[in-house]
């Protein structure tokens, strides 16, 4: 794995007052414990606050979408998270990467991820959808997503890097299955579900942008 980019110090802005901020580096992950104060709806100032948050950094996902066959490539892999959550390990996902500190960017890594985790290689650019915070209250992790047009008629397989101890498995679903899986909840990525429900909306457009 890239060496990870540090996180950026924290930007300045009118509203918000840092007097000081503590770090503690972990093995995946840096936590910071800031000390600060911001301005009121009221007026003034708020009281001093000390506050922890996870510093994750600029990640990608890509929501792969086969206009021909009309259907969707996801990644399924063990995340511990969903089951401390108190949800299933396996979660069905959009291919998805953390930015690292190695000069890509969020596009450049996306296609990389696509490579790596789905074994496809996106025909023609990506789509940018959006960027977007999926814990903003605990974390400074923005994600950008994007919309890749592939050809599924190969995809499957298992896929990853050994040394990131990856084992990704290939899903591909059609938009009939996606919209039961959404419909039954059993799709509980925050970044799956927000590209999911765009490609949803934008299914038609893409369909005459790409053909199929």
């Amino acid at each position: 794995m890239a060496e990870r980019r540090p996180a950026a110090p924290a930007p300045s802005h009118p509203d918000v007052e840092i007097a000081g901020v503590e770090s503690t580096q972990l093995r995946y992950l840096r936590l910071d414990s800031f000390r600060f104060r911001h301005r009121l709806f009221s007026g003034g100032w708020s009281t001093a606050r000390h506050y922890e948050v996870v510093r994750r950094g600029e990640a990608v996902a890509v929501i792969l979408y086969d206009p021909a066959r009309d259907c969707v490539v996801l990644v399924e892999q063990f995340r511990l998270p969903g089951l401390l959550a108190g949800r299933s390990p396996w979660q069905i996902e959009a291919v998805a990467g953390l930015i690292d500190g190695d000069g890509e960017s969020a596009e450049e890594v996306a296609l990389r991820e696509t490579q790596e985790e789905a074994g496809l290689a996106p025909l023609g650019g990506l789509i940018p959808i959006q960027r977007y915070l999926p814990s903003v209250g605990a974390s400074d992790e923005c994600v950008h997503l994007f919309c890749g047009r592939v050809d599924a008629a190969d995809a499957g397989g298992v896929h990853g890097l050994a040394d990131e101890h990856e084992d990704i498995r290939v899903v591909v679903k059609s938009m009939p299955e996606i919209e039961t899986l959404l419909d039954a909840g059993m799709i509980e990525s925050g970044h799956t579900l927000v590209a999911l429900y765009w490609l949803l909306r934008h299914r038609e457009a893409l369909r005459r942008r790409w053909g199929g």
